[in-house]
């Protein structure tokens, strides 16, 4: 047992000094102050989550998310690559770190976790293939019905714990559900009824998401406070450090072998990296006591601010990478909708009705000069 479990384990190393603001003999008015913040977190989150996926939503179209569905390539390749990858991932660094079993089955429990909405945000400022990114996250989101008690009822086994399967939050999946689809609906709707606002609902939510984060940091500063430099033990930071990251890496990886596209590529690479934070907490939240779990409820915090700082480092490099790369065509959709097809003019069909407009125009010189 490590220092990170001993500490909520053992209670009486709660009574340190009467100035400590989270020891037992000073806990009201830091416990009341703790509540308020989180209730700000999660009212301004949800706003914010809906205006942003309403304005991602005026990215995509019916026919190419049509298409994803058709040939759900893309989609296969990205759910294996998120529910095969990060559990493995999840539970190799609890090996190689030595965590304890309290520790390595908080790590276990966010590597299961489905893609979450951050992956969306990263996608757009990527250049990815948002159509394939919405979609991914929907689809991950709803497989987690089944797939997280699987996973969780397998890798617990080899950790020793048992029945935490039994635990998924399935009305934190359904919510999940409908703070992606409810929204992206909504975009979609006005960008193939009203295209000329998009723009505007896009630009809008961008802003939006920027000022909302810079509140979200400042409360969730005010809420952790000094707990992650106190509390979590370095092997624990260090596993948080390496998972989002090991994710993005191999999912662009796994993409490439099977050939995507660049952009699908990033998009696959950045679903596979970030997970659902929402929905780790929840779990721990209702599977463990205070007493057994301690702060390890703030792990899936610490693993979202690795996970979007890698992110924005990921960002940063496939911009720099696009910036190097000598300038070349722009690469096709990996899929192409039959409506796409009809809307665009091919080379074949330019040159179908340039030889029909000279044949009509040769039949009429022909005419006028026998009439003469």
């Amino acid at each position: 047992m490590n220092g990170t479990s001993a500490i909520y384990i053992n209670r009486t190393d709660w009574n340190m000094t009467e100035m400590d603001p989270v020891s037992p003999n000073n806990t009201e008015p830091f416990l009341f102050s703790q509540r308020v913040i989180s209730k700000a977190l999660d009212v301004l989150s949800v706003i914010v989550l809906f205006i942003v996926m309403m304005s991602l939503g005026c990215t995509m179209k019916i026919s190419k998310i049509r298409a994803h569905f058709t040939k759900p390539k893309g989609i296969g390749i990205a759910v294996i690559a998120q529910y095969g990858i990060m559990p493995l991932t999840a539970l190799a660094l609890a090996n190689i770190f030595q965590l304890s079993p309290t520790e390595s089955l908080a790590v276990l429990i966010c590597g299961c976790c489905p893609g979450g909405n951050l992956s969306n945000i990263l996608c757009f400022a990527c250049k990815g293939d948002m159509n394939l990114s919405i979609v991914m996250t929907t689809c991950s989101t709803f497989l987690a019905f089944g797939m997280m008690p699987l996973l969780l009822y397998i890798y617990s086994m080899a950790l020793g714990q048992g029945n935490i399967e039994n635990m998924v939050p399935y009305l934190g999946i359904v919510f999940s559900l409908v703070m992606t689809l409810v929204p992206c609906a909504i975009g979609i709707f006005l960008n193939e009824k009203k295209p000329q606002y998009s723009r505007c609902v896009i630009k809008f939510g961008m802003a939006t998401m920027i000022l909302a984060s810079i509140a979200i940091i400042i409360l969730s500063a005010k809420y952790i406070g000094s707990t992650i430099v106190t509390v979590f033990s370095p092997p624990l930071v260090g596993t948080a450090a390496l998972m989002p990251g090991i994710g993005y890496l191999l999912g662009y990886l796994f993409s490439t072998v099977f050939k995507l596209n660049a952009r699908c590529k990033r998009t696959v690479s950045v679903e596979t990296g970030c997970q659902n934070v929402q929905l780790c907490t929840a779990i721990l939240k209702v599977a463990f006591t205070p007493e057994v779990m301690g702060s390890l409820y703030l792990f899936p915090f610490l693993y979202l601010l690795f996970q979007a700082g890698e992110g924005l480092l990921l960002i940063l490099v496939f911009k720099c990478y696009g910036m190097m790369k000598a300038p070349t065509a722009v690469s096709n959709p990996i899929y192409t909708s039959v409506k796409d097809l009809k809307e665009e003019p091919t080379l074949t069909s330019l040159s179908t009705d340039s030889s029909a407009d000279c044949r009509g125009l040769w039949m009429q010189n022909n005419f006028v000069s026998e009439k003469a």
